[in-house]
């Protein structure tokens, strides 16, 4: 009846950088975070659109003029 409500991963800049993960088979993108010193990927969602890719962007704070790498 209740269900739980699903906590986004918090973002922070000084230990992690906005990445896309994608896939060289598919073409799937999944936006997220990796840790600068262990490299550790951290999914936070998948990303079909340039809409949703704007979205991930507005929801963390990641300016526009903020390159996102992409990681294979």
């Amino acid at each position: 009846m209740f269900g739980k409500k699903k906590m986004s991963p918090s973002y922070d800049p000084t230990a992690q950088k906005p990445v896309l993960r994608c896939s060289i088979c598919t073409g799937e993108q999944v936006a997220g975070f990796q840790d600068l010193h262990t490299g550790h990927f951290t999914e936070v969602q998948l990303i079909r659109s340039p809409q949703e890719l704007q979205a991930f962007r507005s929801r963390y704070g990641i300016p526009a003029d903020c390159p996102i790498e992409k990681i294979y």
